[in-house]
């Protein structure tokens, strides 16, 4: 607001978040069952808007058996000791954009 005393005028600021792309997909990843398995995706800037791991359609949380990881642009999921079980799509989603392998 600039207000010279008989006269004011008044703006506002208003941000957008610029839009996430994932700039390095997801890969295959081949292990043997007991070992772990980690997957590893790139995004184009750090954000703030919510991402989520898949396995299968399950979403995954951080917990003894799934580790998640957020570095920078960089985000990782550790699967402990894979069983026949977790056979299957892993995917990354992040505003509109995903990935799987």
């Amino acid at each position: 607001t600039c207000d010279t005393g008989d006269q004011q005028s008044t703006a506002a600021v208003h941000l957008k978040e610029p839009a996430v792309a994932i700039v390095e997909r997801l890969k295959d990843v081949t292990t043997y069952e007991g070992e772990d398995a980690v997957f590893e995706c790139r995004l184009s800037r750090e954000t703030a808007q919510d991402a989520q791991w898949f396995l299968g359609d399950v979403p995954l949380q951080s917990n003894e058996m799934n580790e998640i990881r957020v570095q920078g642009t960089r985000h990782s999921l550790i699967l402990r000791k894979v069983t026949l079980e977790d056979c299957g799509s892993v995917s990354f989603k992040v505003g509109q954009h995903s990935s799987a392998a």
